[in-house]
């Protein structure tokens, strides 16, 4: 098992992987990315998320230099290649190498750097006994629906909340929740579940838009609408999606209990029926 890179068409350890230091990724953040996850060795729900990546790509004019199907027989090889039972892919694509210029260079072939390393995942401590959040104000620019790589914003408010000993931080903006640094949120209110809904502010999230189809099928109410910290801080639960951290439990926000304290019976159901429609789709692949 080792942790390695594609970039450019070539295979390398990942600690010999390198770019130029006139990439415009380095130099600008001028690039896009997307996480993959896999499953009993296969990367989950895979067109989803290339699909989100050419969104995210065309979004800012950069053109992916692989079709869908190499990307995918790339991924596939760099899993098998790799070894772990859990990889977690990170693709990322730069509009390339130029000499550092604000305006889009001329003729510039764009830089495709695929790695593949163990994935973390959250501890059985965690979700046996849920996590904590924490809010910050949202200093981001207005098109977080695209995923690029400019993250300095979320890099602080992972920081931040690190330093209040939480997991996640909440962007909030104009008193309303938008997401978290690296997930989305939902909150659970009877027999309701809201999350606020995509738009400029937010990423689609693909674990969010399975967890939104679990939730309708479990029965559940759900609303995709605008939620306002002040009713979030009187949920009866509340939880996390995301491609590593599938439905994670929050039992404190801003170092105040979340309902019970608790992970809650509806978030629990989730995460199982989560787990049931991950080996149902694993065992189809």
């Amino acid at each position: 098992m080792a942790n390695i890179a594609f970039v450019n068409g070539k295979w390398s350890p990942l600690s010999a992987a390198t770019v130029s230091i006139e990439d415009r990724g380095f130099q600008f953040g001028d690039g896009v990315y997307e996480v993959i996850r896999t499953y009993d060795k296969n990367p989950f729900r895979i067109e989803a998320h290339l699909a989100r990546l050419k969104i995210s790509a065309d979004a800012v004019g950069i053109n992916i230099p692989y079709s869908f199907s190499e990307m995918g027989k790339i991924i596939r090889s760099g899993c098998r290649k790799a070894e772990f039972s859990v990889t977690q892919v990170y693709i990322q694509i730069t509009r390339g190498m130029a000499p550092r210029n604000h305006r889009f260079p001329k003729r510039v072939k764009p830089t495709v750097v695929i790695t593949f390393r163990k994935c973390k995942t959250p501890s059985n401590k965690m979700r046996r006994e849920g996590v904590s959040i924490v809010t910050v104000t949202d200093t981001r620019w207005s098109r977080c629906c695209v995923k690029s790589l400019n993250l300095l914003p979320n890099v602080l408010a992972r920081e931040h909340a690190l330093q209040s000993d939480a997991t996640e931080a909440i962007f909030v903006r104009d008193g309303k929740v938008m997401e978290g640094a690296g997930s989305n949120l939902f909150a659970v209110f009877g027999q309701s579940v809201i999350t606020p809904p995509d738009g400029p502010y937010i990423l689609s999230g693909i674990t969010k838009s399975m967890v939104i189809q679990l939730i309708k099928q479990e029965g559940l109410r759900m609303q995709e609408k605008r939620l306002t910290l002040l009713r979030l801080t009187t949920a009866d639960e509340v939880f996390l999606s995301g491609t590593t951290i599938e439905v994670l439990p929050v039992t404190r926000l801003n170092n105040k209990p979340v309902g019970t304290g608790q992970p809650g019976k509806t978030t629990q159901t989730l995460y199982k029926a989560f787990q049931e429609e991950v080996l149902r789709t694993s065992q189809t692949v």
